[in-house]
């Protein structure tokens, strides 16, 4: 089985704006910035998850997916004498879905979070052999 981010290609919002695609879901892919390898009979995902504690990341596994959720809380300034300039800093909740099969179970998967790396390792499944046929439908 081949391990598939739902991931898109370089950020161009003039593609996004006309064909469509969602603008805010190309920043947390920026701000989640994901590599896959494979080593022997696992893959491992690096993800920079600079900024933000352990405590406010998340892993779940549903229907073949794993989802990779996080959050940074914006710092409490109230200071009225005090304005940006300029601000690149994210604040808020990002996520990231992988594909990662339907036979790969929790206790399969081992996260670690170290100098704001979140690095995950679970075992390459073999893919099922045989894949159902398309079936077309019909539009009335």
């Amino acid at each position: 089985m081949m391990m598939i981010p739902r991931r898109r290609n370089e950020f161009d919002l003039f593609d996004d704006f006309f064909k469509g695609d969602d603008f805010f879901t190309r920043r947390e892919h920026s701000i989640m910035k994901t590599d896959i390898r494979e080593k022997g009979d696992n893959y491992i995902i690096e993800m920079d998850l600079p900024g933000y504690e352990k405590e406010n990341i998340s892993l779940e596994l549903k229907d073949g997916y794993l989802t990779v959720s996080a959050k940074v809380e914006k710092e409490n300034n109230s200071d009225e004498n005090e304005r940006y300039v300029h601000k690149e800093r994210f604040y808020g909740e990002c996520s990231r879905n992988f594909f990662v099969g339907e036979d790969v179970s929790e206790e399969d998967i081992h996260a670690e979070f170290k100098n704001g790396i979140l690095k995950i390792t679970m075992p390459k499944m073999e893919a099922k052999k045989e894949l159902p046929q398309a079936k077309k439908i019909n539009i009335d």
